[in-house]
């Protein structure tokens, strides 16, 4: 392999380009973006893809019992694998590199290195991991969890599509037998590493090649439902009122603010908004919408949780409106393994690709894996910080160099066997 100041492990522009494009083919819309939801037909026809292609690079392939997608490099010790990939799935009208780069960048990673460094030492897997955005069952992360024993048998009768499939339903349209959910579970996995395009703007914004990933933000999900009086829009006075969605959108201010004067890495969004009756000649009664807020700081998002609360407290007594806070999500940071991090970092600067630690802002199947086993994350940019849009991009040659790096990584482990802080 390549000696100090050079990537030892060749993966080319064109590869992951054609990768990217024909993967990103299934589930494609006219308008653009794409529509590849669990188990769907869409789904079903990325996943063959992706297993022709593992068996192309002579990797073993097969998927387990609920349809993580596995692609086997097997070592001389075949008793342990080091594990890497993430999911396949969309959200609505999402674009190609979501996920799907960190199973293209993977299957790179193990092809190129089959063909340029013979067997490992030790085991490698690519995974392409189910339902990991939950857009269909509202499951998120089902693939990460049924690997590591964390899903229940009451997840698959009770969790239902928009159309009232369940996911028992869809995983028998799959093939799949949903009562033997529990093979799934895996005991020798030693490590995990995730490739992913960064989903924000800073590694673009500093033009550096990639970020080594500290951790996975902290976040609460909230529901908050404002309650005032419906009366008729012509003859109520506006000193008369109140207004359920007038104080709501005092509310919406006061919570972004509690976000922007702490600054980055700090954030709140609100993106569901229903208002009731609902009519244009009604004094709106109810407004009912949803508080998303993250920070990799766990006591920082909670200040920030008491402050939002606080805020809107303050707004309901004066508007005289009802108000009531449900918690929907409540998720700690997930720090990942520094010495895996490092094995990161200096594959990086042995592929001569400039690199920052960073956080990651955005939830992801490494953040299950890190609470049970060592597990790292690296981002490439993405451009103009775009994602969960057709406007998704990752350039051809960004691709081919965080596949490098990933490779360059897994080698470390796999040939030189690194030992890390999990063994």
């Amino acid at each position: 392999m390549g000696g100090t100041g050079t990537c030892p492990v060749m993966i080319d522009a064109a590869t992951m380009g054609r990768y990217v494009t024909e993967l990103g083919s299934r589930g494609e819309q006219p308008g653009g973006g794409l529509l590849r939801p669990q188990y769907s037909e869409a789904w079903v026809q990325a996943r063959d893809l992706l297993a022709d292609w593992m068996r192309d690079a002579g990797l073993e392939v097969r998927h387990d019992s609920v349809g993580n997608l596995f692609g086997r490099l097997v070592g001389r010790d075949d008793r342990r694998t080091i594990l890497t990939g993430s999911h396949i799935d969309t959200v609505r009208l999402g674009g190609k590199y979501d996920g799907a780069l960190g199973v293209l960048t993977g299957l790179a990673a193990l092809a190129a290195l089959r063909a340029q460094a013979g067997t490992p030492a030790r085991s490698l897997e690519v995974v392409a991991l189910c339902e990991e955005e939950g857009s269909r069952f509202h499951a998120s992360y089902f693939g990460s969890r049924a690997i590591l024993g964390l899903v229940g048998g009451t997840d698959f009768n009770g969790l239902r599509d928009e159309e009232g499939v369940t996911l028992a339903q869809a995983m028998r349209e799959v093939g799949l037998d949903p009562a033997r959910y529990r093979e799934s579970v895996r005991h020798e996995i030693d490590a995990f590493l995730e490739l992913h395009i960064e989903q924000g703007p800073v590694l673009y914004e500093a033009g550096t090649d990639i970020g080594v990933v500290t951790g996975i933000t902290a976040l609460c999900w909230q529901t908050v439902t404002v309650t005032g009086r419906a009366d008729h829009a012509g003859t109520t006075p506006m000193d008369a009122r109140r207004d359920a969605l007038q104080g709501a959108a005092r509310m919406a201010l006061e919570i972004a603010a509690v976000a922007q004067r702490r600054g980055r890495p700090a954030v709140a969004t609100i993106g569901m908004w229903q208002v009731r009756p609902g009519g244009a000649n009604i004094v709106p009664q109810q407004v009912t919408f949803s508080v998303d807020m993250r920070h990799p700081d766990d006591a920082e998002l909670a200040a920030m949780v008491t402050e939002l609360r606080a805020r809107c407290d303050e707004v309901a007594q004066a508007e005289g409106l009802g108000l009531d806070t449900e918690m929907i999500k409540r998720e700690a940071p997930a720090p990942t393994d520094p010495r895996l991090q490092q094995v990161l970092a200096e594959a990086a600067e042995t592929c001569e690709a400039s690199w920052r630690h960073m956080p990651s802002g955005a939830g992801h199947d490494s953040q299950l894996f890190a609470r049970h086993l060592p597990s790292a994350m690296l981002f490439v940019p993405s451009v103009d910080g775009r994602s969960h849009s057709a406007a998704e991009y990752t350039p051809d040659e960004a691709c081919a160099l965080g596949a490098r790096v990933l490779a360059t990584a897994l080698h470390r482990l796999a040939y030189a066997c690194v030992e890390n802080s999990g063994e």
